[in-house]
């Protein structure tokens, strides 16, 4: 254990070490923002500030919940950075055209439409950024794709855009339009303009725009094939240890009866139940949200004939869609953490259960404070500086107002407290499972801490820093240390179920959590490949992204041991469904991490891919089929323990596992992935503002594909009513076998 403890620890530091330095580098060589923007006869086109003041506007109305910027956000509406380029491409080129052939650009022969590209790409990729002014200059015809620009995103935002699910009215001020306008703009720039010296642009020549030159670079290939090898040998690897380690272990024969059978509730433990009863609304109304926010893809207005967007615009259904699965996520989580403390140590701490009920009443005003101050932003109801405190910060999965954030955090740090609180009394003891109750605790205090990352940012802070540390939330504190605590947690119910040993089960949780982090912390960088950042983040991103791959490979072998235990004793299968969705997480892990998850992560692919529907793809099934199941999972261990004498109902929960992983499957096989190889197809062919373009996405095999959502969401939907039902049955008794019918 001691080599696995050193080894664990010296990932950790190496790793951070690394994505710190990766920080720095992004830090000095992000995009300048301009204090202004001239035109060469000295015009003032973007006064000071309007820059920063328009990504305000633009995260007061959703931000990334309203289409998406340099790649990252929602769906529906276009990436702002793409569309922004590409008309002001055509608006250059048309102009060119008229005034040197007397006709417009797409009437030009191939020759002459070449000849007008070449001058477009030399105009737009020239910086003329000064440093010393902190001014750009730019061509007079460039401040007139500018306000052509404006008219047609006043229109768009103003009068609503049903094809992009925007309702009417969503900016209407002229000044806070303009304002949004140079935000778009000044993404645009750095999205086409090249670093100084070099000849690929700030965000390494994203998105793919060949009218002006926008093309992969060479890195972007190259870090492609070295990432590929680095998978292939990783996996290599791997499975030569996995073939030569020893099974020195004699097989542990379970007890004749369940060692969990005489448990009696703590205080603390029955006041977790209400935990899981706001968990299986959250499911329900998550779902229904989901259905709403997917039919907006097919009828942008509203639902079946509905406006439902006058009052629950895409933006605030997609903002709630996301916000309910992190917190019923998250609360299954905390909540089984705060269970399975009095299991880990024998014994509860006094007044355990005051602060489990004060951490629910925290919970449950930052849940509601949070969506409706997200409702108010994107109503219009808040100014864009009180928005970014109490409303809609804008920022995907982050998109709750500060103060709501910083509630959020010092509730991580309470349970954080009731959490040490109940383990202490086993750290201070000797035994085997030490071990897995010190790196239980180490888990337990980084995901109270790491959520902190979310803090690091101010309402004018650069786009690219954001989205640095946006990514330690979302990638390291959710795909991180959650998955090193519910390993540790899987492990600990299996070792006081005596299934399992508790030195196997303690070196093989930090085994896992080490194999994982070496990958996963430094890899949170292939979200980074085109948000203005240095190679040095693709670099980095791309090789050690592919090694977070390697162990999923191997995942199977985990999957069927747990199987395998579920049918060592009779008395195993009271448990049988929580093991199975513990497998159902290890297979969403080897397809919806593992192969959706590859597919988009190598910079040649992301380059073509990100935002289209393959991220979606990757995000559902990764996302629940992963976390989702797994909250689940454990939510049901924890109700099976609660009442260890009656014995439940099976129908419910089989139908609601198979619904539930069927409907996944085929949400992702019939809708999501044909769509997103239809746009990859699209992006590679014409451009990647088309394949984000109504003109594309409203043809008609495309809104047939979206339709094919409704199979697949339909039976998926049914699958989490069933498992409502069952959670309702257990408070009412109808889900226990001794109960009348």
């Amino acid at each position: 254990m001691r080599r696995l403890w050193i080894s664990f620890t010296f990932v950790l530091l190496l790793s951070f070490l690394v994505l710190g330095w990766i920080g720095s580098r992004i830090y000095q060589e992000m995009p300048p923002i301009p204090g202004k923007v001239l035109t060469t006869n000295g015009k003032l086109l973007i006064d000071t500030r309007e820059i920063e003041q328009g990504q305000n506007v633009w995260q007061t109305m959703g931000g990334m919940e309203v289409g998406s910027v340099w790649g990252h956000g929602s769906y529906v509406a276009p990436d702002w950075t793409a569309d922004w380029l590409h008309r002001e491409a055509l608006f250059i080129l048309d102009h060119w055209s008229q005034e040197d052939f007397n006709t417009s650009f797409d009437q030009l022969s191939e020759e002459h439409q070449a000849q007008l590209e070449g001058r477009l790409t030399a105009l737009i990729r020239k910086n003329t950024y000064d440093p010393e002014t902190k001014t750009i200059t730019v061509d007079p015809l460039r401040a007139a794709a500018f306000e052509s620009n404006l008219s047609h995103y006043t229109e768009v935002f103003s009068e609503g855009n049903t094809d992009y699910a925007i309702p009417r009215g969503a900016v209407t001020d002229p000044q806070r339009l303009r304002r949004l306008a140079a935000f778009f703009f000044w993404t645009s720039w750095a999205a086409s303009t090249s670093r100084p010296g070099e000849q690929i642009s700030y965000t390494n020549n994203w998105p793919y725009e060949p009218l002006v030159g926008n093309r992969p670079t060479g890195e972007t290939v190259l870090w492609t094939g070295v990432s590929i090898i680095m998978l292939l040998a990783g996996i290599s690897g791997l499975a030569w240890w996995y073939a030569a380690r020893k099974e020195d272990e004699a097989e542990l024969v379970p007890p004749e009866h369940d060692p969990l059978a005489l448990w009696e509730a703590t205080p603390s433990q029955a006041a977790t139940v209400k935990y899981f009863w706001v968990v299986a609304a959250l499911i329900l109304v998550q779902m229904l949200l989901g259905v709403v926010t997917a039919h907006y893809g097919v009828e942008g207005g509203g639902f079946y004939g509905i406006p439902l967007s006058n009052w629950l615009p895409y933006s605030v259904t997609r903002t709630w869609h996301v916000q309910m699965g992190l917190f019923w996520i998250a609360t299954a989580w905390l909540a089984a953490g705060l269970f399975i403390g009095p299991l880990v140590s024998g014994q509860e701490p006094p007044r355990q259960n005051w602060g489990v009920n004060l951490l629910f009443g925290a919970l449950l005003v930052i849940v509601v404070g949070s969506l409706a101050g997200e409702w108010l932003s994107i109503q219009n109801e808040l100014t864009d500086e009180v928005s970014f405190y109490l409303g809609h910060q804008g920022y995907e999965y982050v998109d709750l107002g500060r103060l709501w954030q910083i509630g959020l955090m010092i509730g991580l740090l309470l349970w954080l407290v009731l959490m040490i609180r109940v383990l202490l009394p086993a750290l201070r003891k000797t035994g085997q499972q030490k071990q897995l109750v010190v790196l239980l605790t180490v888990a337990t205090g980084a995901i109270a801490l790491f959520y902190g990352a979310g803090l690091t940012w101010g309402q004018h802070s650069h786009l690219s820093m954001i989205e640095y540390w946006r990514w330690w939330v979302i990638h390291l504190w959710v795909e991180g240390f959650f998955e090193v605590f519910a390993t540790t947690v899987i492990a600990f119910i299996f070792m006081r179920l005596n299934l399992i040993q508790p030195r196997i089960a303690a070196a093989a949780a930090l085994m896992s959590a080490t194999i994982f982090l070496s990958g996963g912390i430094i890899g949170t960088c292939h979200h980074l490949y085109f948000s203005g950042t240095p190679i040095v983040a693709l670099a980095w991103g791309s090789v050690f992204s592919a090694l977070e791959v390697v162990p999923l490979v191997l995942i199977g072998f985990d999957a069927t041991e747990d199987l395998r235990r579920s049918r060592t004793s009779p008395w195993v299968q009271r448990y049988k469904w929580p093991i199975y969705f513990f497998v159902a997480v290890a297979f969403w892990n080897m397809v919806g991490a593992g192969l959706f998850g590859f597919m988009i992560n190598p910079p040649i692919a992301l380059y073509y891919m990100q935002g289209l529907n393959t991220t979606p793809l990757h995000g559902h099934a990764a996302l629940f089929g992963v976390y989702g199941m797994l909250g689940i999972g454990l939510m049901l261990i924890c109700l099976r323990v609660l009442v260890p004498g009656k014995e439940w109902k099976e129908g419910l929960l089989r139908f609601s596992f198979w619904a539930l992983n069927g409907g996944l499957m085929l949400m992702c096989l019939l809708s999501l992935l044909p769509v997103g190889l239809m746009q990859t197809n699209a992006s590679v062919n014409h451009g990647y503002w088309y394949a984000r373009s109504s003109e594309f996405m409203q043809t008609d095999l495309m809104q047939t594909l979206r339709w094919l959502r409704v199979p697949g969401d339909t039976i998926f939907f049914l699958g989490a009513v069933t498992l409502v039902i069952f959670i309702i049955g257990l408070k009412t008794g109808r889900s226990f076998q001794n109960s009348e019918s």
